[in-house]
């Protein structure tokens, strides 16, 4: 995808904050990730405080997103954009960057942003920890899920991927018999959290990255309308990349729950049984998985490089769609980008991840990417 105009580097948050106060319209592109969707909603509740007019979207990578309205400040979170004022995200956790510039402007929601971590896979720390803690946002034992319900929160999961991930029934048998109340008790999370890391561990196609994944997901931090400050970030990233308008919707405090939660469910059940479904392929630093073209590519690359795969990248091909997913010092946007530009294609992305449209065979696709490493 094309980089004219794009600024040359992230600005620090004071100078992001004065851009913002003195615009009179800002139009805010979020890239389809839950990282990216919780800072959308950060500078839109600054932008609200300060009465500014302002157009929000999500766009996946490798949409160019052009131009709907004119707007004196356009800001790009966490993907490239051409014409962009300020990009944010393309190579460090964009919620940290927003809640930083936001905090210049007003009292940002640190939930949010801890959200916003969680969903792009950091420990959360620095100021938007410790402003959550002062807060009151504080933790349980247990796995983070966005409801009530155990089993649904443990099949439709994205934070996490094992023999139970996609199928109710299953995650059900697992946490059979581990709740003493109806009202799970400490001891009763505790349990279950045990029950689920022995269950990824214990799977033979889980990964030594995965089983220290799962950690990410245990003693969750509560407090959001989701029951954890985890489950909120999984359904933040399952809209952003599936219901893009109503992600905008659930970022802006405007969306129905029981939509969010159906779209949620939707997401986790077809990346799981995509993830279940593929052939794989192992070459030197790369992982390579084909699957069907109904899979959300990007959670399943993720998910991929997280609890499956033995190598520092995992590339995920299906149907003239790709996604990168990249652990080690490899540039994945911009190798995307050059394997997609050389079948014919487009995409683009950040140094950590990136997507891809093209119209050549997937074998094609596989051959120019590894060439473009």
């Amino acid at each position: 995808m094309s980089t004219a105009g794009r600024p040359d580097a992230t600005p620090a948050p004071r100078d992001i904050a004065t851009r913002l106060h003195d615009a009179e319209f800002v139009r805010l592109v979020a890239a389809a990730t839950g990282d990216a969707l919780a800072s959308l909603g950060l500078f839109a509740a600054a932008l609200d405080g300060a009465g500014t007019p302002y157009q929000a979207s999500v766009a996946a990578v490798p949409d160019d997103a052009a131009r709907a309205t004119e707007a004196d400040l356009t800001v790009a979170l966490g993907r490239p954009l051409s014409g962009a004022d300020i990009e944010l995200g393309l190579a460090s956790p964009t919620s940290r960057l927003a809640y930083d510039a936001t905090a210049e402007l007003t009292s940002p929601d640190p939930m949010v942003a801890l959200a916003g971590l969680v969903a792009d896979g950091e420990v959360p720390s620095g100021s938007v920890l410790e402003d959550a803690q002062a807060a009151g946002i504080g933790r349980r034992p247990g796995i983070a899920v966005p409801t009530t319900d155990m089993a649904d929160g443990l099949a439709h999961s994205t934070l996490l991927h094992g023999p139970f991930s996609g199928d109710v029934e299953a995650a059900d048998e697992l946490v059979a018999g581990a709740t003493s109340t109806d009202e799970p008790t400490a001891d009763d999370h505790r349990r279950i959290a045990s029950l689920v890391a022995l269950a990824i561990a214990g799977d033979e196609r889980t990964s030594a990255r995965g089983v220290e994944a799962v950690e990410r997901s245990l003693r969750p931090y509560i407090g959001t309308p989701f029951e954890t400050v985890g489950g909120y970030a999984d359904v933040l990233d399952a809209v952003a990349r599936t219901r893009p308008g109503l992600g905008v919707a659930l970022a802006v405090g405007a969306a129905d729950r029981d939509a969010v939660l159906a779209a949620w469910r939707d997401h986790g059940a077809r990346a799981h049984s995509a993830i279940n479904e593929a052939t794989t392929g192992r070459y030197d630093g790369l992982f390579v998985v084909r699957c069907g073209g109904d899979a959300p590519v990007g959670t399943v690359a993720r998910l991929v490089s997280s609890f499956r795969s033995p190598e520092p990248v995992v590339l995920v091909v299906g149907d003239g769609q790709a996604a990168v997913e990249s652990i080690d010092e490899t540039d994945a946007g911009r190798v995307i980008g050059d394997a997609a530009a050389a079948v014919g294609g487009d995409g683009g992305g950040t140094t950590a991840r990136g997507r891809a449209r093209f119209d050549d065979e997937d074998a094609a696709f596989v051959l120019a990417f590894r060439e473009a490493q």
